[in-house]
């Protein structure tokens, strides 16, 4: 028995928990109700995982990419980066050029960036796996991903029994500029002591390449493992840089194939510590070829990141010197397919 009026209509749920009066009664449920108990409708995304700069899964950077991503706004975007909560998530969409492969958005889960390392090559590896005709296992390619940096082009190369590998030109060469904090202030900021800051002629620069990172040289790999981010520092000196995060490295390494290992903090990113960062490197190129004085020629070094972290990652990094000038840089790296779903939005 009811003591009072049915309780007010609103949507699935009603106002005091109790059922309407059709479900005690068996009255119809009159027609005009049903468009109150249409939810919103939700659209179902294909997304894959690929660890990028290495070629063991469960290793290197991991990458969110989602597909058929045109429906989305940006905000949406920004959310479900955040919820991957990966260093960097990639969204699919039309190329304007239909000559191209794809245009790409790019976020970690705090902003969006105009160009990063990482997501190119691991994208392209994945749209050359998926796109790309096989030929007994070999397969090579040319992915080229509209940026908001620009087309940046990727050749990618497989080979049966290898892990699928893509190099890329930096679509923008790095500069030097902008001033610094004192090494006092970049010590504290990473929580460090002043003396464990630089090594032989390298000290910290300022580089853009498209994004700009703080690259910081640091004494030894004992010193780049105490390496952390102190927040207040770090508000104080890095903050006003505008820069994405500091790239920290040193020339001993763990391999004696690699030249450097390095880590990068980027909390403002929402990026504590990324396993590989192929953007930074890219930028790191201007300060290694300035310090170490390259000749004329093609020079390959191997940087390792992530091995702190428990993400052991390597990055190809080539610089091309002409009339003593950089004139090229490139990144290469290895990318391995983990997981693919479905994302409900």
């Amino acid at each position: 028995m009811r003591a009072g009026p049915g309780p007010a209509h609103t949507g699935r749920t009603w106002s005091n928990g109790s059922l309407p009066d059709h479900a005690l009664t068996g009255a119809p449920f009159h027609a005009e109700c049903a468009p109150d108990l249409v939810g919103p409708v939700s659209m179902n995304l294909d997304y894959h995982i690929i660890d990028v700069f290495t070629d063991q899964r469960f290793s290197g950077n991991p990458l969110a990419v989602v597909d058929d991503a045109a429906r989305l706004k940006t905000a949406e975007m920004q959310q479900i980066a955040r919820e991957f909560n990966l260093s960097e998530t990639v969204f699919l969409l039309p190329p304007e050029n239909p000559a191209h492969s794809a245009r790409i958005r790019i976020f970690t889960p705090q902003r969006e960036l105009p160009f990063a390392g990482h997501p190119t090559v691991g994208t392209a590896i994945l749209l050359a796996e998926l796109r790309a005709p096989d030929a007994n296992g070999d397969r090579d390619a040319i992915i080229a991903l509209e940026e908001a940096i620009g087309t940046v082009r990727v050749g990618v190369r497989t080979r049966s029994g290898a892990a699928p590998f893509a190099e890329f030109d930096a679509p923008k060469l790095p500069e030097i500029s902008g001033a610094t904090p004192s090494t006092e202030r970049i010590a504290a900021a990473l929580g460090l002591i002043p003396r464990e800051i630089g090594f032989e002629n390298h000290h910290p620069v300022r580089v853009s390449a498209g994004n700009s990172f703080l690259h910081v040289p640091v004494a030894s790999m004992e010193a780049l493992a105490k390496a952390r981010v102190n927040a207040p520092e770090w508000v104080q000196s890095i903050t006003p840089l505008d820069v994405v995060g500091a790239f920290v490295y040193t020339r001993q390494c763990v391999h004696t194939t690699s030249s450097f290992h390095a880590r990068m903090f980027a909390p403002e990113a929402g990026v504590v510590e990324d396993p590989a960062t192929g953007s930074a490197a890219v930028g790191f190129a201007a300060p290694a070829s300035a310090f170490d004085e390259y000749p004329d020629g093609v020079h390959k070094r191997i940087i390792e990141q992530g091995y702190e972290i428990g993400r052991p990652s390597h990055i190809m990094l080539t610089l091309v010197v002409r009339g003593g000038k950089l004139t090229v840089v490139r990144i290469g790296g290895n990318a391995v397919r983990v997981a693919e779903g479905r994302l409900t939005v």
